[in-house]
């Protein structure tokens, strides 16, 4: 019993001990009420993740996956809002290189043209033959006379490697006189020694262009230009003759001029040999008169046997369009009449000074083209009139053709 009475004694003793000592103090609230969510969304997220119908890996991957995306899009917006600055300079860059490539090409083009400019120079020197002349002028007669002498190595204009050449002299810018040389048949180093002359006042000379150019003759068809020559008056000192050897260049041939054409009616009767030749008019023919009109003739002329038989019609005064009507009869045997020329020239009269041609055509043996066919027609119709309008050709160009020997 005292044992126990003992124990109690104490124990009571604790108590009261236990009673004077201060209670330890509360503790204290959460400082936010945000942490309390964090938490509970952490534990909540945690607990779903354990409840995915996939494995843990797979969630990483998704989860890797978005964040790259997310990095990504982060860095897109970044050079986007923060690099805005840096982009033009590179377009300039690149601007800048464009065009300094672009140069650079336009220097190869120009190089590249410049290269073919000076081959086509060098095409431009090809050699096209070499002609001899004189030149001197009279002061006592104001006339200046050009000598064609002769050529040498000429293009070969035809198929067999020949030419048929000749030369045209004239005067720039008037050219109202022309002269041609006679037709060397088959020669690339023809001999002309032909002489012709200018009646030119000296004053009136230095304006003046002499031009000196060598054709191909086509009896079927154009002339063909091999080559020319030009020489400036005022360039060259005529006290003294000139006798030189020059190489041709090569041009362009002047543009055929139009000169007009005439209608011209022919009719042949064999038993009578009688050969009618009926000019009947002239249209748009070449202005020669300073009024800008023509005081036109025709002239006919009949070759055969080497004689000569000439006609001519009235004038017609200041018309480019004449109207003649006028017909002129031959006896001609029917056994010749193969042999015949007949030779049409229409001219501008003048009161004061020589008739000055306006244009030639040539109809009959040794002819072609349309004055060959019309001799024909002619000849296959015996006693009809046929009509046919001729087209006027240079009155150096018909006699040129009248002089090479007909094949």
């Amino acid at each position: 019993m005292r044992l126990v009475s003992m124990a109690g004694a104490r124990l009571r003793r604790a108590v009261e001990e236990e009673e004077r000592e201060p209670l330890p103090p509360p503790p204290a609230p959460p400082s936010h009420h945000s942490t309390h969510q964090y938490v509970h969304m952490k534990n909540k997220f945690y607990n779903e993740l354990t409840h995915l119908p996939m494995p843990m890996w797979a969630v990483g991957a998704v989860v890797f996956v978005v964040l790259a995306l997310a990095a990504c899009m982060a860095f897109c917006i970044y050079k986007k809002c923060f690099n805005k600055d840096k982009k033009p300079k590179k377009v300039r860059e690149r601007k800048v290189g464009r065009g300094r490539r672009k140069k650079e090409t336009e220097g190869d083009e120009e190089e590249e043209k410049k290269e073919g400019e000076e081959g086509k120079v060098e095409e431009e020197k090809e050699f096209f033959g070499k002609l001899e002349y004189t030149l001197d002028y009279n002061f006592t007669d104001n006339q200046l006379i050009v000598g064609i002498l002769q050529a040498q190595d000429l293009a070969a204009m035809d198929m067999g490697g020949t030419s048929d050449p000749y030369v045209k002299v004239y005067m720039l810018p008037d050219k109202k006189k022309k002269y041609e040389t006679k037709i060397q048949c088959k020669n690339l180093c023809p001999v002309f020694n032909e002489t012709f002359i200018f009646k030119i006042p000296y004053t009136e000379l230095g304006g003046q262009t002499l031009v000196l150019q060598v054709f191909d003759f086509d009896r079927f068809g154009k002339h063909d230009l091999i080559g020319e020559i030009k020489i400036p008056m005022n360039t060259i000192d005529l006290v003294q003759p000139i006798h030189e050897w020059k190489d041709l260049s090569g041009g362009e041939k002047e543009e055929q001029e139009k000169l007009g054409d005439v209608c011209i009616s022919l009719r042949y009767v064999p038993t009578a040999g009688k050969l009618t030749v009926n000019i009947m008019e002239a249209k748009n023919l070449k202005k020669m008169d300073v009024g800008g009109l023509s005081d036109p003739f025709v002239k006919v002329v009949l070759q055969h046997n080497r004689k000569r038989v000439k006609k001519k019609t009235s004038v017609k005064q200041n018309t480019l369009n004449p109207y003649f009507n006028e017909s002129f009869s031959f006896e001609i045997p029917f056994s010749q009449i193969q042999k015949v020329q007949l030779l049409i020239t229409v001219y501008d009269y003048d009161k004061l000074g020589s008739n000055d041609p306006i244009g030639k055509c040539w109809i009959g043996y040794g002819a072609s083209g349309v004055g060959l066919r019309h001799w024909s027609d002619m000849l296959a119709n015996p006693r009809r009139p046929v009509a046919q309008w001729h087209t006027l050709q240079p009155e150096e160009e018909v006699d040129a053709a009248l002089k090479a020997p007909i094949h």
